[in-house]
């Protein structure tokens, strides 16, 4: 079996076990994170009406952000959480996908604890 062929088989079924139970209501979304090697994108997502509610992410205007990747994850979380309070959402259902609790995504569910988002 070639190795990318099993790596992709790895990842699946991590995001299989860990995102198929989670679903988000319009009180209380889903936070799935999305992330590449160059960015990160953020959504709160109501299942049960298959709305986005809120999105954030580093492309495009606000990818002038410097720093280092974590960095620029902290500030993307801190303006998906003044997006969340605006929007009336102050609890969510933390979906990391396939990625590991580390890192970038780590930085992520920290900084929208400290910014008052129930986690």
């Amino acid at each position: 079996m070639p190795k990318i062929s099993h790596r992709h088989n790895l990842k699946t079924k991590r995001k299989l076990r860990v995102s198929g139970a989670l679903t988000g209501t319009a009180q209380r979304p889903r936070l799935s994170v999305s992330r590449s090697n160059a960015h990160l994108s953020l959504q709160a997502v109501d299942d049960i009406a298959g709305k986005t509610l809120v999105m954030a992410h580093d492309l495009g205007k606000t990818s002038k952000i410097k720093g280092t990747k974590t960095d620029r994850s902290v500030v993307v979380a801190k303006t998906m959480a003044e997006a969340l309070k605006k929007a009336g959402i102050t609890t969510v259902i933390f979906d990391r996908g396939a990625y590991r609790y580390h890192g970038r995504v780590k930085a992520v569910a920290e900084t929208l604890r400290q910014e008052g988002i129930i986690v």
